[in-house]
């Protein structure tokens, strides 16, 4: 039961599987918000511009109509002249197309759909399979859409049936008027009716963009499995993690542990920590080159006695320098005195080594601040 749970699609989609969605060029979209958009925009123009469009197209057609007799008998005079005409009625409907394909455009946008998506101009032979096809024709989304433009062909019909038997006797009276009054009344019934059909076309939009969304983002549902794997993907496998910092551990452990015959003084717990202290010429502090508990602290104790690295037990001083000091990294100005000691105890080692005489005594009850000592192991 559990494995069939993990292959239903209950799982809202992912910001990265809609993002890819995107790039595939799948995006919500609703042809009827497109239509809305489109259809107000093209009643505003035609408010605004319409006086100016009747009376530049009526000059226009004047001006096409208006030919001399030596025009009327020479052919390639009237393609000149029709060709005029043509890029005249074409500049003069410019502007009206122009805000018609901004509505186009804008429609998609407000449903955050406008992209660019190359993957989907790509061919896809799938898409040519009749019997996917003749699938798409019987699906749930098909019977859907046809439903939703039954609904909608009875809206707006109804509403133009409405008008029309309530707009009736002004409708037959257009037939009693003188020309000019019939056409001015004729155009004003006509704009208030398709007001009227657009005011009722926001319904169609207000059911059909939420749906739209609800099914783009239904689609996108994902398993459980494949949410699982997505993070894999993203965080990484923890197994290869895990690999990987274990790998990075050994190596770094490696360094470690060959810089620990360069130390001048290893300090010790004397058995759970050891830190190995090196200083050079041209360092401004001491530094922590080396430094672990338990088996490792033990592996730096044997790296030294190896190679002649002097050790010294201050377990105070050990604990704070491994807890405080990060590998490669300078002693704090707090450890100064403490380490001076040790390394004036080293100093003293040498020459003993090298001269004699009595035993240079490691230094007892070193000075380091009891806050920077973490309690013993």
């Amino acid at each position: 039961m559990a494995e069939d749970s993990d292959l239903e699609r209950t799982e809202e989609p992912t910001g990265r599987r809609i993002e890819q969605a995107r790039e595939e060029g799948q995006v919500p979209h609703s042809r009827e918000l497109s239509t809305f958009l489109i259809l107000v925009v093209g009643a505003a123009a035609l408010w605004l511009m319409g006086n100016w469009l009747v009376a530049r197209s009526i000059g226009i057609t004047r001006k096409a109509l208006s030919l001399d007799a030596q025009g009327a008998r020479e052919p390639l005079q009237m393609v000149v002249r029709l060709n005029d005409v043509g890029l005249d009625f074409l500049l003069t409907f410019a502007p009206m197309m122009g805000v018609l394909l901004l509505a186009a455009l804008v429609a998609p946008l407000l449903m955050n759909a406008w992209i660019f998506a190359p993957k989907a101009l790509a061919p896809d032979l799938g898409r040519l399979d009749p019997i996917a096809g003749f699938g798409r024709l019987f699906s749930w989304n098909s019977l859907a859409e046809l439903i939703k433009a039954i609904l909608k062909a009875i809206l707006i019909g109804g509403v133009a049936a409405l008008l029309i038997w309530s707009e009736r006797e002004d409708i037959i009276g257009l037939l009693s008027l003188p020309l000019e009054r019939a056409m001015a009344d004729a155009g004003h019934l006509i704009a208030f009716s398709f007001l009227l059909m657009v005011g009722a076309f926001i319904l169609v939009v207000a059911v059909d963009v939420p749906f739209q969304l609800w099914q783009y983002f239904d689609k996108l549902k994902m398993t459980k499995e494949e949410v699982r794997q997505e993070m894999k993907e993203l965080q990484g496998d923890p197994q290869v993690k895990g690999r990987i910092r274990s790998l990075q551990m050994q190596a770094a452990r490696r360094r470690m542990m060959s810089a620990v015959p360069q130390a001048d003084i290893i300090v010790t717990n004397p058995t759970h920590y050891a830190v190995a202290l090196a200083y050079k010429s041209g360092m401004k502090a001491p530094k922590v080159v080396a430094k672990g508990m338990g088996e490792i602290a033990l592996r730096i104790r044997e790296i030294a006695a190896e190679h002649g690295v002097p050790l010294v037990e201050a377990p105070p001083l050990a604990r704070a320098l491994n807890r405080h000091v990060e590998l490669d990294r300078e002693i704090p100005a707090t450890l100064y005195t403490a380490v001076a000691e040790v390394l004036a105890y080293v100093y003293q080692l040498a020459q003993w080594r090298e001269r004699g005489g009595e035993y240079p005594l490691p230094p007892r009850d070193l000075p380091v601040p009891p806050e920077l000592v973490p309690e013993a192991a």
